[in-house]
């Protein structure tokens, strides 16, 4: 499997080998990155953000310093009030995700220009009821690793119970202490049970997280005009389909045309391709590469795909060999 730092590495294409254009990497640092509302609300947020699953409690020193500056390069993408998501959840790294950002944030001075999103689930991936005080418990534990008062978006991780898990999320939001709530799955087998809940009005979601990508589109199909009918933000996950993308694109140069919408890298590519779609409000691409974090908000920034854009994206990637 190519992965996206081995693409970077070896492809030849002028327009896509970012770590070589030392000038692409000072022009992607500028400009204003578009921005959404999330519906529930109407606040802004930009519609690029950062996955936190890469950072962990087994990351090494050099790792976990790539890490801090990724997130460093995360909050001087925001502008304002409209501040880039990280995205984490409380079993990522074993915890590290939530406590490493939350201490480089508190120790660098970050933390309030950051949107804190993060995931709570002590059912696991075994599903079935759990007990509301393990929920708390886990909760609690989210605010303290982070270091935040109040945690901007706490989602469902996975499907896990949501009767008691969204119920116990339910009544922090109504304390004031987390600002928004949704549910999250990235497995198409759940996407059933995800539109059952979307549908409950026992559930007052604010967001979904869904996978979703230029060649992942089963989202396209009811999750995200249900998304649009009932007003709930759409957080993308996977935006670079599990990374197969990168062994599919192999060494091709990117078409002459993505200039037409400010795509300058194959990330970005992707990334408009994505962010795009009316229903879709962010993506949370993952990386422990500062500079890949640079090229992601730059797929945020200038002109987006048409129709006639998007056509032509999906075409393009249909007639790519398929991943192994």
């Amino acid at each position: 499997m190519i992965t996206r730092r081995d693409w970077l590495r070896i492809s030849t294409s002028a327009s896509a080998a970012l770590a070589m254009k030392p000038g692409l990497l000072a022009a992607l640092q500028d400009g204003a990155i578009s921005t959404k509302a999330i519906p529930s609300s109407g606040e802004e947020i930009p519609v690029i953000g950062l996955g936190g699953r890469w950072i962990s409690n087994r990351s090494t020193p050099d790792e976990l310093a790539e890490h801090r500056a990724v997130l460093h390069e995360l909050a001087r993408g925001g502008m304002g009030n409209a501040k880039c998501c990280f995205d984490s959840a409380a079993g990522y790294g074993g915890g590290g995700s939530e406590s490493y950002a939350g201490q480089w944030a508190s120790e660098d001075g970050f933390g309030d220009d950051v949107f804190w999103a993060t995931k709570v689930n002590v059912a696991g991936r075994g599903g079935g009821t759990v007990d509301r005080a393990d929920v708390r418990e886990q909760i609690e534990r989210s605010f303290d690793r982070m270091k935040r008062d109040v945690i901007d978006l706490d989602q469902v991780h996975n499907m896990g119970d949501p009767p008691t898990q969204l119920g116990v999320a339910q009544e922090y939001k109504d304390e004031g202490r987390i600002r928004y709530i949704g549910i999250t799955t990235t497995s198409k087998r759940q996407y059933d049970h995800l539109e059952e809940v979307m549908r409950d009005d026992r559930y007052s979601l604010d967001f979904i997280g869904i996978d979703y990508a230029i060649d992942n589109r089963s989202a396209e199909d009811r999750i995200l005009p249900l998304a649009q009918d009932r007003g709930i933000a759409v957080m993308v996950y996977l935006p670079f389909g599990r990374s197969r993308m990168w062994q599919r694109i192999g060494d091709r140069e990117l078409p002459q045309w993505a200039s037409e919408f400010d795509a300058h890298t194959w990330a970005q590519f992707m990334l408009k391709f994505t962010v795009a779609h009316p229903a879709v409000t962010l993506a949370a691409p993952g990386t422990g590469d500062p500079e890949h974090m640079i090229d992601n908000l730059g797929g945020g920034k200038g002109r987006m795909p048409t129709e006639d854009h998007l056509s032509r994206m999906v075409e393009l990637v249909q007639g790519l060999p398929a991943s192994s």
